[in-house]
């Protein structure tokens, strides 16, 4: 036994790094990738989320996953809560994956994944969950609006986590909303409001409202066709440019409003049609089977429904039936007129120029006024001195005959 002893010292003295070198990598060996590695998971409300916790090295010791309330999940492939939407998907000794179904924004939050070495270390990953917005809904509007009134259009939509954005489009083209958002639990609820004046425009027009959100792969839409009711709108048509006597001719009475204005009323010159037999009206159309010169005259289309009532005018002339001109509708010319402007500015410049003219050959006038040259005079001024110039002028007078005046 002595002897025993005494050979276990003898090797310690003779090798103590041995034994050193064994233990530290005993040590290393159990410390070495023991921490857990985990990463977030971000899903869609309703979805699945897979939450994994994987080490590099593990000796045999348990994974643990463990919920937001501190909960344990699973221990290794045992099971510790009581919830159906939880399941094992893969525990081995350096892996633990669960899989969470129908996610609820509850389900968001940390998650822990424990490793039960001495300490036990863990690591944290964040389910984040998406919250899904609710179709659109357009509120605000009852058909039929009058024109002129005052409508608002609001869109909402719930539910949405982020909170959703709301864009409106009138047709194709976006207009400017005002937006609100307010936190409802977890969620959010978004609305949107459009205010405006209505006119008959407005009638037949599209306002979409569109909801984009992070977890939608395209908007959610929903449209309100507006209905606005207003006045009727009246023009007269005519099928011949030059009636003529004779002739077969048509007014036809273009009426838009909403509600459509049904029927319409022909008059001429302030009353009724006076002779039915040849001025027939079917629906919106007045014809005159056989003109002559007693349909003279203005005739008038009027129209109405529940909002107003308006009307149009026509007037007729009737040309012989020989006739060859004008060239352009009587009825125009005389609806239209001269140009006044026109001709007025023609006879400003007129006169302008007239006035520019006599300034011009006034000023001539004035400055060559009384002047007049005679052969005397001319002698004078080609003269160097006085002597000369009486010498020249003397016998320029045997040529007095010739003198002439010049008067301009």
């Amino acid at each position: 036994m002595i002897v025993q002893q005494h050979l276990i010292l003898l090797l310690c003295s003779l090798c103590p790094g041995v034994f050193k070198v064994a233990g530290t990598k005993s040590k290393a060996k159990g410390g070495m990738g023991q921490f857990p590695i985990t990463q977030n998971v971000t899903v869609v409300e309703g979805g699945t989320a897979n939450m994994t916790c994987r080490v590099d090295y593990n000796d045999n010791t348990s994974l643990q996953w463990s919920n937001p309330a501190q909960q344990t999940l699973f221990f290794g492939d045992k099971k510790a809560l009581r919830d159906h939407r939880i399941e094992l998907l893969r525990a081995t000794s350096q892996e633990l994956t669960i899989r969470i179904g129908d996610v609820s924004l509850s389900d968001e939050g940390l998650y822990t994944c424990s490793l039960f070495t001495m300490p036990v270390r863990t690591t944290k990953a964040f389910l984040t969950v998406l919250g899904v917005p609710r179709r659109p809904e357009i509120t605000g509007f009852t058909k039929p609006a009058m024109e002129g009134e005052e409508i608002t259009l609001t869109c909402s939509t719930t539910g949405s986590k982020p909170a959703a954005n709301i864009r409106w489009f009138r047709n194709d083209k976006e207009v400017q909303g005002t937006q609100e958002v307010n936190a409802t639990g977890k969620s959010f609820t978004v609305k949107s409001s459009l205010k405006f004046l209505v006119d008959k425009r407005d009638d037949g027009v599209a306002y979409t409202c569109g909801v984009e959100h992070v977890s939608l792969s395209s908007p959610y839409t929903t449209t309100e066709v507006l209905e606005i009711h207003y006045a009727p709108h009246v023009e007269i048509t005519h099928s011949l440019i030059i009636p003529q006597e004779g002739q077969y001719f048509k007014l036809e009475c273009i009426s838009k409003g909403n509600p459509r204005p049904e029927p319409v009323l022909w008059f001429k010159d302030g009353g009724d049609l006076p002779d039915i037999e040849r001025m027939i009206v079917e629906g919106r159309e007045l014809t005159i089977t056989t003109l002559n010169k007693t349909d003279n005259g203005t005739y008038r289309c009027e129209a109405s429904n529940h909002v107003g009532t308006s009307s149009a005018e026509y007037t007729l002339f009737v040309y012989a039936k020989d006739f060859q001109g004008p060239t352009t509708d009587p009825n125009a010319l005389g609806q239209h007129g001269p140009d006044h402007a026109l001709i007025g500015g023609v006879v400003a410049v007129v006169v302008f120029i007239t006035l520019c003219l006599i300034i011009v050959v006034g000023r001539y006038l004035a400055r060559h006024k009384g002047t007049y040259l005679t052969h005397e005079a001319k002698g004078a001024e080609d003269a160097p001195d006085a002597d000369t110039a009486i010498i020249n002028a003397e016998g320029n007078h045997v040529h007095a005959e010739e003198k002439k005046e010049y008067f301009i």
